[in-house]
């Protein structure tokens, strides 16, 4: 009865208030009156939409260890050289030369998997530049994300996995991705 009371009495209270002392506050501060317009990307084509932001930022507060320098897979730094356009109201990826070379060419990539079922084998994921912060969030954008389908089964690992298989550079994928690597293998 008494936390009944208790909560009664600060919710009076709270409706009590006036309307000007109840506005919610940002621990980021207030928003600007009005968002500046965005800065064309040097470089960028006519009528182009804002680039990706690149592999993203991997935290110093992450529990997951960066991905270690390696000599013998593609750099993120290179699938995440992508600029946009809009055709047909869509949203269209242009790939750099570098990029388009390594279409339908072995490769290695080193990332973080995203499992797309239950289990403890995969042969279907997702593999992000970054570790998962949140099982309902992408790290980023769909530059930094290459869909996997393996031959055989790959262990979910928290840390960072290398896969081996065909790279397929996406121009015009249904859900919206970039990349896809066909025929992996998991490399140690």
């Amino acid at each position: 009865m008494k936390l009944f009371l208790s909560s009664s009495l600060l919710l009076s209270a709270a409706l009590a208030l006036p309307a000007a002392s109840q506005v919610l506050s940002s621990p980021l501060g207030s928003a600007p009156a009005a968002a500046p317009a965005p800065t064309p990307t040097p470089g960028a084509l006519p009528g182009s939409v804002p680039s990706g932001q690149g592999a993203g930022v991997h935290s110093p507060l992450s529990p997951f260890a960066p991905l270690p320098k390696r000599n013998d897979v593609v750099p993120w730094s290179v699938l995440t050289d992508v600029e946009t356009r809009i055709e047909n109201r869509r949203i269209v990826p242009v790939y750099s030369p570098a990029v388009r070379k390594l279409n339908q060419k072995q490769v290695r990539l080193q990332g973080f998997m995203m499992p797309l079922g239950p289990g403890e084998m995969q042969r279907h994921f997702l593999l992000a530049s970054v570790p998962l912060t949140c099982s309902f969030c992408t790290p980023g954008g769909p530059e930094s994300m290459v869909e996997v389908r393996t031959r055989e089964p790959v262990k979910y690992s928290l840390g960072a996995v290398v896969v081996q298989g065909k790279l397929q550079v996406l121009q015009s994928d249904p859900q919206g991705l970039y990349y896809r690597i066909s025929g992996a293998v998991g490399v140690k």
